[in-house]
């Protein structure tokens, strides 16, 4: 069988599943550089094979990136060539690290000295709203709803629609754009043609507001939020809750946040105070 053939089969396996372009592409990419690296039919692909290659990885990538690796080689070879032989395969373990939070004051001069409206909006929906970078960036005018006060975040990870919170101090400059703005534009544009404003872009906006800011922390999007979440739940929400405002699919990533919130840290007086 061509290779061409081989990988088209991939590719109409991921579109049935409704996997996201990310996604699909880096499953392709993964698989098309392991044939590349073991030189082999993937028919004739063995256990051995398949460690080789991640033993490889794991010299120059990170442990993030050899999971993915390994669930593009398990999606390939399980679900297109119904093999069985990663059954007795572990699976990489990812390093696990708790997330950079920020505090309330942090968030505050970030927005302080953030002087231009449409930049403070940004980092304001990012840490008010604990949505993705991606997902901001595509936001659209019909997606605010200001009756209810909330953001429907349309199609997020997972090909998933949901709806978070939106914060009242945000209420007038929304307001002020749905005036200008028509359903289908999105929130915020690049300045070219109406196109969304790229996730490359928002990050730079918020590294150069915690920079301005006199921020001692590595501050991304994502940043602001794990502080979304964290802030809700030393507020007292529950996480149940939280975890449908992020969206995730399962509740053990939502208790990440269990381990940096500081509400029950502050009950404990440290020895050298006492």
């Amino acid at each position: 069988m061509r290779e061409g053939n081989v990988f088209e089969a991939l590719e109409r396996e991921l579109r049935i599943r409704n996997y996201s372009r990310r996604t699909a592409e880096s499953y392709i990419f993964y698989n098309r550089d392991f044939i590349e690296f073991i030189h082999k039919d993937p028919r004739a692909v063995t256990t051995e094979d398949i460690k080789a290659y991640l033993d490889y990885q794991t010299r120059t990538k990170s442990a993030a990136t050899i999971s993915v690796a390994y669930n593009a080689l398990l999606f390939y070879y399980k679900q297109v060539w119904h093999r069985n032989f990663f059954v007795n395969l572990s699976h990489p373990q990812k390093e696990k690290h708790i997330p950079v939070v920020l505090s309330k004051r942090e968030v505050e001069r970030m927005l302080a000295v953030t002087v231009n409206p449409k930049h403070n909006c940004i980092i304001s929906l990012l840490y008010g709203t604990g949505v993705r970078v991606s997902e901001l960036a595509h936001i659209k005018m019909c997606d605010v709803d200001l009756d209810r006060m909330v953001l429907r975040v349309f199609q997020g990870k997972g090909q998933k629609d949901r709806i978070t919170i939106l914060p009242t101090t945000l209420k007038e400059v929304l307001s002020r754009q749905q005036k200008v703005k028509t359903a289908n534009d999105f929130l915020f544009t690049n300045g070219r043609m109406g196109g969304c404003l790229t996730a490359a872009s928002i990050q730079k906006i918020v590294g150069q507001a915690a920079v301005k800011a006199g921020l001692k922390k590595v501050v991304s999007p994502h940043t602001l939020r794990h502080t979304f979440a964290t802030h809700l739940l030393e507020n007292g929400v529950d996480i149940r809750y939280i975890q449908e405002l992020l969206g995730h699919a399962k509740l053990q990533t939502t208790q990440v946040y269990t381990k940096v919130a500081v509400n029950n840290l502050q009950k404990i007086a440290s020895p050298l105070d006492v």
